[in-house]
């Protein structure tokens, strides 16, 4: 509009979407958070670099819907005003620390999981982390190093999310009851354990006491879907005729923690 190719009134019709004030897309575009983020970055706040979960988003791992504030970062001399739709912080961005994907800067794997670890609270950050680096993009060991020498403000949890997380979670949930049991005096699981009967792969379980043959397992949504029950019982029967005990987690156990580790504690026993 600001270049006069199109007028306000063209502006206002069905053709285009309003992203953000004087930035605008056409109607037929699928608007996704990475849309968003583009235009952001490239169009209203040149300069800027996407950080958070929109960096991790555009990296290839949803974490950010739609909707979402667009995470920026700016130069701490820019003084550009709040703009509703996003949530830019200030700050010096090594350019090592940047990169170049589909045209718009982005942070690096490394510095993103760093930012992802500033995420409240702790469990929220380490199943960010978690989800990040099971996608293969970035090394926790990498991380890890990294945030040692982390300072300022929020260092202590920058160096800690990268040591609590493992990269091996299937989902956010199973992070969560990861970091419950290793927060109780309960011995710790093996996660992610490919059960052998024989010589003979059995399954693959979220938690494992293979001493006790002990499978733990997160029974999420997605168990719901068609055919995924009857796969769901072929995949009990085998661990059952292998002589393993399996438990079963599910978002109401995690409402309530002292039952379900009671439970696991019994099953040790």
């Amino acid at each position: 509009m600001r270049d006069g190719h199109l007028t306000p009134a063209q502006l206002r019709s069905r053709a285009w979407v309003r992203l953000f004030p004087d930035v605008y897309a056409c109607a037929s575009l699928l608007v996704t958070h990475d849309l968003r983020a583009k235009a952001a970055a490239r169009l209203l706040l040149p300069g800027s670099v996407v950080c958070g979960r929109s960096a991790a988003t555009w990296w290839g791992v949803p974490v950010a819907e739609t909707d979402d504030d667009v995470e920026l970062v700016l130069p701490a001399a820019c003084r550009a005003g709040a703009t509703h739709g996003l949530r830019v912080r200030r700050g010096a961005v090594d350019p090592s620390e940047v990169r170049l994907l589909r045209e718009v800067p982005v942070t690096s794997p490394v510095r993103t999981t760093l930012d992802l670890a500033r995420t409240r609270p702790v469990a929220e950050a380490v199943a960010l982390v978690d989800r990040f680096a099971a996608a293969g993009i970035v090394d926790l060991g990498a991380v890890r190093a990294s945030a040692a020498t982390a300072t300022g403000r929020d260092c202590r949890t920058v160096r800690e999310v990268p040591r609590l997380a493992d990269g091996l979670a299937g989902s956010p949930q199973e992070t969560r009851v990861r970091l419950l049991i290793g927060g109780s005096s309960l011995p710790p699981p093996v996660a992610q354990f490919t059960v052998r009967h024989r010589g003979r792969f059995v399954a693959r379980v979220d938690f494992a006491w293979p001493a006790h043959r002990l499978a733990l397992e997160y029974d999420g949504m997605w168990h719901a879907e068609p055919g995924q029950f009857a796969a769901d019982r072929q995949r009990l029967n085998r661990l059952l005729a292998a002589g393993w005990r399996v438990l079963f987690v599910t978002a109401a156990d995690l409402h309530r923690p002292d039952q379900l580790l009671d439970r696991i504690a019994a099953a040790l026993t």
